[in-house]
């Protein structure tokens, strides 16, 4: 079995690499501005394989350029992508995602412009010396762009601590952007058509057709959402060219925290309001799955989701009518034939129909078409994703039900053993706001379900979990 050379890592630059620097627990990337916007030819990429991908860059960076094979523990590779299984099948489908797209660059040496076209990543592989000995990942980068990965002439600085609680691919790939045009003079993106954005925020390949409207409201809307609740430091908001009345074209612009967008009527919701934590909370309690909540809040004026959540809560209260069979799809149907606002009188009669059967409002359809469906492995990936989402909204709660003292233990215990490996901004977030942050609270509520839960979920657990989705 072929053996790699896993010893001290050390910098690009040929300097050793140091643990305790301060600078080092950011897990910063050097990312190239050409692997960012990345439209695949062929196969598909996903919200895993970018993750992996960064940190696979992150490593070699730090390996050194005139390294022609990288190695890392797999234990790290799992940890620093928050794989949060080890199935290395799974891993193993996502790096042949990698291995199967192919990336453009172009670059100029002297007086000539050369353009290039390879695959994202080469060879891979895993050695299982056994006998429980740890395994080891070792990979490569096609020789032509190899240095432009690792030493990049033009690169945005990329924190992994960020990325990696992205929960969507397009938020990944438009916090990446952001990164990348937050320092420019006009802190706008590229001008591209519709279909190129849609391929490039779902790295999906087989895209043939866009319905602009359906993208913006699945896809983008939900997007800019999550981007707005996990960066600390800039919201985006699309521009839209038309000609006539077609979007044909498309920009984001970066906003740093703090300034409103330029106009106001492309957003009819302030971009720091739009994901309340509390109102998916609630959503969830009523029987929601943590990504349904998120998607549906998302998609509904909030205005009208929290009369509908109060007037929900009112008909369950109701010792006079029948009781509910499912909570959420009652809710559904308040939020589309809008109870909260008529009449007490019609609300009571459509309620007691709707109590019993309270059909649900049909899933939003998908953005792209055609759509594929989810492989075993995405299944089992999201439904850990949710499992872990699950886990950290029942600590929040359990932790606003604590007393005063023992939420101050647990405060204390956490700034002590998380607070000093957060990146900067997780960290400034949480002295400035606590767990009231929206990128610290939520670092703060999965550290606390992993003290109150310790370890993975276990097999029966999940299958619990997943029943209880399913009757939700």
């Amino acid at each position: 079995m072929h053996q790699t050379d896993c010893g001290n890592p050390s910098l690009a630059d040929g300097t050793v690499h140091d643990a305790t620097d301060p600078k080092e627990k950011e897990q910063a990337v050097a990312k190239a501005n050409e692997a960012i916007a990345i439209r695949p030819k062929r196969g598909k990429l996903t919200l895993l394989s970018r993750r992996i991908y960064n940190v696979f860059l992150f490593h070699a960076q730090r390996q050194g350029v005139d390294k022609p094979t990288y190695c890392l523990p797999l234990a790290e590779l799992i940890k620093d992508a928050r794989f949060n299984s080890n199935n290395t099948e799974i891993l193993k489908s996502h790096i042949r995602d990698m291995q199967a797209t192919t990336i453009e660059w172009h670059t100029s040496v002297g007086g000539t412009r050369r353009w290039t076209s390879t695959q994202l990543l080469g060879t891979v592989s895993i050695d299982d010396p056994g006998r429980g000995r740890p395994c080891h990942i070792s990979w490569t980068y096609p020789d032509p762009i190899r240095e432009h990965l690792i030493r990049p002439a033009h690169y945005t600085r990329i924190l992994l601590e960020i990325s990696s609680q992205m929960r969507s691919y397009a938020a990944s790939v438009l916090y990446e952007l952001g990164a990348r045009y937050l320092s420019s003079p006009t802190r706008l993106t590229m001008r591209e058509d519709v279909l190129w954005w849609a391929s490039v925020l779902t790295g999906r390949s087989d895209i043939v057709k866009v319905d602009y409207r359906i993208l913006h409201r699945d896809t983008i809307k939900k997007a800019l959402a999550e981007l707005d609740t996990l960066s600390e430091d800039f919201r985006m908001e699309v521009v839209e060219h038309k000609r006539g009345r077609k979007v044909e074209e498309l920009q984001f612009k970066i906003l740093p925290k703090g300034e409103q967008p330029a106009d106001s009527r492309s957003s009819p919701v302030p971009l720091a309001c739009v994901l309340d934590l509390a109102l998916i909370e609630q959503l969830v309690s009523l029987g929601f799955k943590p990504r349904d909540a998120q998607d549906f809040y998302a998609a509904t004026d909030e205005t009208l989701l929290r009369a509908a959540l109060d007037h929900v809560t009112e008909r369950m209260q109701n010792a006079a009518l029948p009781p509910l069979k499912s909570p959420a799809a009652y809710l559904r149907t308040a939020v589309k034939k809008k109870y909260p606002g008529l009449p007490a009188r019609e609300r009571t009669s459509e309620g007691t129909a709707s109590a019993v059967s309270a059909p649900a409002v049909p899933e939003t359809r998908l953005a792209i078409h055609p759509g594929p469906e989810l492989s075993m492995e995405e299944r089992l990936r999201q439904l850990r994703e949710d499992w872990n989402q699950h886990q950290a909204t029942m600590a929040r709660t359990r932790f606003l039900a604590m007393g005063v003292s023992e939420q101050d233990a647990y405060v204390s215990r956490f700034e002590i053993e998380r607070l000093p490996h957060v990146v900067i901004p997780v960290a400034k977030a949480w002295r400035k706001d606590g767990i009231d942050s929206r990128i610290a609270g939520s670092t703060f509520n999965r550290w606390l379900a992993s003290v109150l839960w310790p370890g993975d979920a276990t097999d029966a657990e999940l299958l619990r979990f997943a029943v209880s989705l399913k009757r939700g």
